[in-house]
């Protein structure tokens, strides 16, 4: 089996354990789709600490720390939300690393700024105390088709990001 055969899933998992490293995730639109395909791999409990569906402002402002004037002059489907979530849930579950995920998974909520399929990924590393290093990158992406697909296109896009980033060792 090639790697690009390997899922995604287990692509990460394998690169978490071999780095040491940790990840918790903060899922909107894929309402734990993530932390479901990390679990999904034999031994995830090494390296996967928790997944937060956080759908509403409230869950987000309360679990995650994401500001109300991000929330407010943003919205929720928005860069600042995204690397909020990313940084919050890595924060708060204490581990290397952090990928949220706001969106619109449709099939109704778009605009024409964000249509439907719109997506923000957010991955944060906390780098060692002391080094400044910690970082976080935030993607914008789009995905056609229906509701379960657009899901499903945006947390396997989440851990390829993940996955990058674990192979660059910053996000």
């Amino acid at each position: 089996m090639t790697e690009s055969e390997v899922p995604i899933e287990e692509r990460v998992g394998d690169a978490l354990r071999d780095t040491d490293a940790t990840v918790a995730v903060a899922e909107s639109c894929t309402g734990g789709l993530i932390g479901s395909l990390l679990t999904d791999v034999p031994g995830s409990s090494d390296y996967f600490d928790r997944s937060l569906v956080t759908y509403s402002y409230d869950a987000k402002r309360e679990a995650l720390a994401v500001s109300r004037e991000a929330l407010d002059a943003e919205g929720a489907v928005s860069e600042p939300v995204a690397r909020q979530m990313a940084q919050g849930v890595r924060d708060r579950a204490g581990t290397t690393w952090g990928v949220s995920t706001t969106g619109i998974a449709g099939p109704t909520g778009g605009t024409d700024e964000k249509p439907v399929g719109t997506v923000f990924v957010g991955i944060a590393y906390a780098a060692p105390w002391g080094s400044g290093n910690s970082s976080t990158r935030v993607r914008r992406y789009e995905f056609d088709g229906s509701r379960t697909e657009i899901k499903r296109q945006i947390a396997e896009r989440a851990l390829a990001d993940l996955d990058a980033a674990l192979e660059r060792g910053v996000p």
